[in-house]
């Protein structure tokens, strides 16, 4: 059974990725799966509204000969499993078939083993492994020399262009600039700090940041605002010595290699600081949900990628569990006035409720509404050529709900779906985090 800490909401039971089983990547045996899912989907449609994928899949069978999932070739599963990207609403949210239901459907996690199948059989397109190389990307664009050409080419029409010709990265999708000036050179002097935290369960009243990739270098300022709002509430925060990606980019593309190799890199990192005493936080949504969720049922007999789950935090988790203690500083300066934010699918998915609006609602003054439905961003997803229109019919109901809401402010938990939300209204920048809005009330 799923564990579950305080402050969380029940869960339903999930199986181990068997990653490591030859079985695993067997075609015939994949394919055999995908037809029985595939059918009990197709009896139920409760998730045609989630994302692409589910319509996609509705209107194969509706256009088969037979009218039914035996009629559709079976190589067009593939169209269904590019149009997901592993936001997880439909396991935890829609589906009543998940585990330990006898039918024991895992949608997000069969999409993910027919990612890994198709990865591994060379079918994974040079550009998507490039958008998932992170490290690589953020490092070198955010080379001071290179980082202004790579700024330029990004707000450039013909730079635009010339992407789109070469990498299929769509010209109209929103991409995020580098800063040369990254979180973590800007916080150099967090790395290695020693603390003394006050305790309050079950948090150790301390923190280490997980910068992320993209909080690292394209929206470092998310951080800059996390850091402020921790350390006025008496929570000194440090850095890991070294970080490397998550591994969710890699994970959604299939390449669990790649995924165990961030692991090795950034576990024994984040258990040291977990010896010593340290939570962990990130600002990123779907960082949170790897190391709390997939790392863990990929290595679930790895004694440290479990020590490391049971220390990491959402941020307003982590804020809120101290406010059940009385630990957080609620002597905020100004209102918000009305708040609107889209709760991103990877925190919804982690069972800790509503902590965001929670936090944003101790403001006085303040009134905030939550928009529970996919941006439709996923990192990647959106910026492809062949999927940003599917991405902007998934955005097009939140944006409308956002301008129709007309309130003082708006964004999202998720960095990338709050800027791809403002980019739907045509309003690029106009977004801010809710840390960022928590940063304002403290007048800070």
């Amino acid at each position: 059974m799923t564990t579950i800490r305080e402050g969380s909401l029940e869960a339903p039971t999930r199986h181990p990725i068997d990653w490591r089983n030859p079985t695993f990547y067997d075609e015939a045996a994949l394919n055999a799966e995908l037809e029985r899912v595939f059918d009990i989907c197709h009896g139920c449609r409760r998730c045609v509204s989630l994302c692409q994928a589910f319509p996609t899949l509705f209107d194969l069978v509706d256009e088969s000969e037979t009218l039914e999932v035996d009629g559709v070739d079976k190589a067009d599963y593939v169209k269904v499993v590019d149009h997901c990207y592993l936001c997880d609403l439909c396991y935890m949210t829609k589906c009543p078939y998940v585990p330990p239901h006898e039918w024991n459907v895992d949608f997000p996690h069969l999409m993910l083993r027919a990612k890994a199948v198709k990865y591994r059989k060379g079918e994974t397109k040079g550009r998507d492994k490039l958008l998932t190389s992170t490290d690589l990307v953020g490092s070198l664009a955010g080379i001071p020399v290179v980082n202004g050409l790579v700024n330029a080419t990004l707000n450039s029409g013909a730079g635009r262009a010339l992407m789109e010709s070469v990498l299929k990265v769509d010209k109209t999708a929103r991409l995020p600039e580098y800063h040369s000036s990254t979180l973590r050179m800007r916080h150099h002097h967090l790395v290695g700090r020693k603390a003394q935290g006050e305790p309050a369960a079950p948090t150790t009243g301390k923190v280490a940041l997980f910068a992320t990739c993209y909080g690292n270098y394209n929206e470092p300022g998310v951080s800059d605002d996390l850091i402020a709002v921790f350390e006025h509430n008496g929570i000194p925060v440090t850095l890991a010595e070294k970080e490397r990606c998550c591994g969710m980019p890699k994970l959604e593309l299939g390449d669990l290699d790649a995924v165990d190799k961030a692991r090795q890199a950034n576990i024994p990192v984040l258990k040291a600081l977990v010896d010593a005493g340290w939570d962990i936080v990130a600002p990123v949504p779907s960082c949170v949900l790897m190391f709390k969720q997939e790392l863990p049922l990929m290595f679930p007999d790895d004694a440290d990628v479990q020590a490391v789950k049971a220390h990491m935090y959402d941020p307003f988790e982590y804020l809120m569990l101290r406010h059940k203690h009385g630990k957080l500083n609620t002597a905020f300066e100004r209102p918000l006035g009305k708040v609107i934010y889209q709760a991103s699918c990877h925190q919804r998915v982690q069972n800790i409720g509503q902590k965001t609006r929670e936090a944003l609602a101790l403001v006085p003054d303040t009134t905030v509404e939550i928009i529970e439905r996919c941006s439709g961003h996923d990192g990647t997803y959106a910026v492809k050529q062949e999927f940003h229109a599917a991405s902007m019919k998934i955005v097009r109901p939140v944006a409308n709900r956002v301008k129709q809401a007309n309130a003082d402010h708006f964004g999202s938990d998720c960095p990338m779906a709050g800027a791809h939300i403002a980019h739907a209204l045509g309003e690029d920048g106009r977004q801010q985090h809710p840390m960022t809005l928590l940063r304002l009330a403290y007048g800070l």
